[in-house]
Parts: C-alpha cells; sequence; structure tokens
C-alpha cells in the first residue's frame, strides 16, 4: 500500500468519524427540542430525553477527542510553543506523548474493569447497560495511546512538528 492509498484511507476514516459526531449531535439536538416541545406544549415532560442527551454529548466528546480532533488542534501553551526551536518542540512532543500513553496506559486496565463491571447496571430511562453507555471512555483511551505513540515515533523520526502560529496556518 503507498502512502497516497493510506492517507486517502485516512481521510475517508475521519469523514465517517465526522459523520458520527453530526449524527450524535443531531440526536441531541431533536431529543432537546422535543424535551421542550413535551414539556411547554403538551405539559408532559419526556424523562428519557436528558439521559439521552447526556449520552450522546459524552460520546461526541470523547469520540471527537479520540478521532476527529487533529494535532494542530490540540491544547498547548501557544506563548511558549511557537517561540522554542523545532528540535525543542519534538523534545516538548516526545515528553508530553511518553507521559500521557504512560498515564492512559496506567489507567486503562482499571477504566475497563470499571465499565467491564458496569454491565450490572442498567441507565434509569432507557434501560441500556452503563457498560455500553460508557464504552467510550475505553476507546477514547486505547485510540489516545495509539496516537501519542505515532506522534512520539514521528518526533523521533525527526517529523516536522505542528504550526501554532495563526498567521502562518492555512486550511
Amino acid at each position: 500500500m503507498t502512502f497516497e492509498q493510506s492517507a486517502r484511507i485516512g481521510r475517508w476514516l475521519r469523514r465517517r468519524a465526522e459523520n458520527i459526531i453530526v449524527a450524535l449531535l443531531t440526536i441531541m439536538f431533536a431529543s432537546f427540542v422535543l424535551q421542550i416541545f413535551f414539556r411547554y406544549v403538551l405539559g408532559k415532560p419526556l424523562g428519557w430525553s436528558e439521559e439521552v442527551i447526556v449520552t450522546a454529548w459524552l460520546w461526541t466528546i470523547l469520540w471527537g477527542a479520540a478521532f476527529v480532533l487533529s494535532e494542530i488542534e490540540e491544547i498547548r501553551f501557544d506563548i511558549v510553543y511557537s517561540n522554542i526551536s523545532e528540535s525543542t518542540r519534538r523534545v516538548f512532543t516526545v515528553l508530553t506523548g511518553v507521559a500521557l500513553v504512560l498515564a492512559y496506559g496506567i489507567s486503562l486496565p482499571a477504566s475497563y474493569r470499571y465499565v467491564s463491571f458496569m454491565k450490572v447496571e442498567r441507565s434509569a430511562y432507557l434501560q441500556v447497560p452503563i457498560n455500553i453507555l460508557y464504552s467510550i471512555f475505553v476507546i477514547f483511551l486505547v485510540a489516545c495511546i495509539c496516537r501519542y505513540c505515532w506522534l512520539v515515533y514521528q518526533a523521533l523520526a525527526g517529523g516536522k512538528t505542528p504550526e501554532t502560529d495563526p498567521a502562518k496556518l492555512t486550511d
């Protein structure tokens, strides 16, 4: 497989991940509108809508952070990061990447055990097992570990670090 084919597959997967976020936001918005309609027009509030909204929001945030947010969109101390050399940025990338891989890696087994254990509980209105609702956290951890391993590898291999100067950014 060539680099161009890999890049094309990566772009296609990213668009599908964005589609999932759009679907989650649509579900969240529709549930919110239904709740308003039922509460204020019909006088019969829906109990399940809040559960759907909170779950969709949780999945949107963690799914987006794991699969949609690009490295250039990550939060960093731009005032420092933009004013240091490329090699120092690579060192920062390696240090933070290793720290995050260790932190996420250490928390992964316990997080997995806890989410798995929560299969005994069900959500209040929809009666969905809690482990399914919170499985996104384990997916997020695994995706972040993979992402930061890749970033550390790229930094060690001498890859260019993300640009943070807004004047130099182009889409």
